[in-house]
């Protein structure tokens, strides 16, 4: 089997980011939602324009999942004001992480998490949040097994529909006097 190696997107990786993050989210909530909120969603949520902007805001990054030149899966971190919800200054959010279906079980996900931990060790986080649809049990208790705790829970919408997302935190009690980076190479 071929290593996965983690690399971090830019602009010119719009086009596969695009694709990645469409079929992902396709594969992980079109059961559990109607198409046309689906339809909406992927046109709105990863739109060419949508994805500019994040992947040129400079408190955010995204980072591939790759096997054989293959993107399998990707990961999306925010910090200070990039953050989807008001967290403090020195948090990292995992927005996302999404991994083809076909892939999971071979630690993907948690390849792409630990990119994660060590990108919140470098900005010197205080703690690692993130949302997760109260439905979708999987993505729950990997973060539990990875000692996430239920802090407070928001609001999403797919489309027409409004769902609820539990909010989950992790502290990095080594990180006392965090200094937040300036640009997303963290």
């Amino acid at each position: 089997m071929e290593p996965i190696t983690i690399n971090q997107a830019g602009l010119s990786d719009l086009d596969r980011l695009q694709q990645i993050g469409r079929q992902t989210f396709f594969e992980t909530f079109a059961a559990s939602n109607s198409e046309q909120n689906m339809q909406t969603y992927l046109a709105e949520g990863f739109s060419s324009e949508k994805l500019t902007a994040e992947l040129r805001e400079p408190h955010s990054a995204f980072y591939f999942a790759e096997q054989a030149g293959r993107v399998i899966g990707y990961l999306k971190v925010n910090t200070g004001p990039a953050q989807t919800e008001q967290q403090a200054a020195h948090a990292l959010e995992i927005e996302r992480i999404y991994v083809l279906h076909e892939f999971h079980g071979q630690r993907v996900g948690q390849q792409l998490y630990e990119q994660a931990l060590t990108l919140a060790q470098q900005a010197q986080a205080e703690y690692v949040w993130l949302g997760v649809w109260e439905e979708n049990p999987r993505a729950i208790r990997f973060y539990q097994k990875n000692g996430f705790v239920e802090f407070d829970k928001h609001v999403f919408k797919l489309g027409d529909d409004v769902q609820t997302d539990i909010l989950m935190k992790l502290d990095l009690p080594s990180n006392r006097h965090p200094v937040m980076p300036k640009s997303s190479s963290f």
